[in-house]
């Protein structure tokens, strides 16, 4: 699998140790960035290009995912989201990994490097990308609403205000 990496400096060291653990699985990793520790450095771009791409992959039919990190991981969740067809899903345990898999078809996963130790880190991505979606129709009609809802601005019949 492709795998979309992305981060900003409070979650620069871990995101090279996750690049080599997924490496070392045999996932194709590519960094988004930064490469270097910049104590001022800026998330979002870093964050948008990786969701980019999961994107563009995903659209050509290539498996991909994308992992950010962040000191919270809260704002590179929203960058991420801010992508037409990303569905972020900031992680903090074993069971929000896997559901954001099961139940929303996440493909991208957001993790608080300040948070978490090396260890946990890598036991969430390891789950989140193992995990499949579920398919249930559920979960496949509430990921169309979204979708319907980031191309029209509505969801037919559902009641958003305007």
């Amino acid at each position: 699998m492709r795998i979309h990496i992305a981060t900003d400096h409070a979650g620069l060291e871990l995101s090279q140790t996750i690049q080599a653990h997924l490496r070392e699985q045999g996932h194709e990793v590519l960094d988004h960035g930064p490469t270097v520790y910049d104590a001022l450095d800026d998330y979002p771009a870093f964050c948008i290009n990786a969701a980019q791409a999961v994107v563009k992959d995903q659209q050509a039919g290539i498996e991909a995912l994308g992992v950010v990190f962040g000191g919270s991981g809260n704002g590179e969740q929203i960058a991420a989201n801010k992508v037409t067809g990303v569905r972020a899903a900031l992680v903090w345990n074993d069971s929000t990994a896997l559901l954001a898999r099961q139940h929303n078809d996440a493909n991208v996963i957001s993790i608080g490097a300040r948070q978490h130790d090396e260890a946990e880190a890598i036991r969430f991505i390891d789950l989140f990308v193992a995990e499949p979606f579920t398919y249930e129709e559920r979960h496949v009609r509430r990921i169309a609403q979204l979708a319907e809802y980031e191309q029209t601005g509505d969801i037919a019949g559902k009641g958003v205000d305007h």
